[in-house]
């Protein structure tokens, strides 16, 4: 099992920055990829961005030139550097790591652990 808890969120004005950080504990063999997803009122959860264990990064398209995503993988941790945040990135934010395994079969097992969420507020 794989425990994650974020850090970092909070309340700030237009055009402002956060960043929110993620570390694990437990058992992070296997993990794949590491990222972040956000939570809206009356929204879906939706990807704001991922980094796999290779370094290949995807970011939605709010987060693109705004945000960048980081990890260490000795310290499995993950963060989230958010700069120029608008009214629309206000949500609860959740860590994900994505689990990977191959079995001798060939069969692909795929999981997800999930933080417990930060809140992030902006202010117009």
């Amino acid at each position: 099992q794989v425990q994650l808890v974020e850090s970092g969120g909070g309340w700030v004005q237009t055009g402002r920055s956060l960043r929110l950080s993620c570390v694990a504990s437990g058992n992070t063999v296997n993990i794949n990829t590491m990222g972040w997803y956000r939570q809206a009122p009356g929204k879906q959860r939706e990807k704001v961005a991922d980094i796999t264990i290779g370094g290949i990064i995807n970011y939605s398209d709010s987060a693109l030139g705004r945000f960048t995503i980081s990890r260490d993988n000795a310290k499995d941790t993950v963060s989230l550097q958010m700069n120029s945040l608008k009214p629309e990135d206000t949500a609860v934010y959740y860590c994900n790591f994505g689990g990977r395994l191959e079995t001798p079969e060939g069969k692909i097992l795929l999981w997800d652990y999930w933080g417990q969420g930060t809140q992030v507020t902006v202010s117009s």
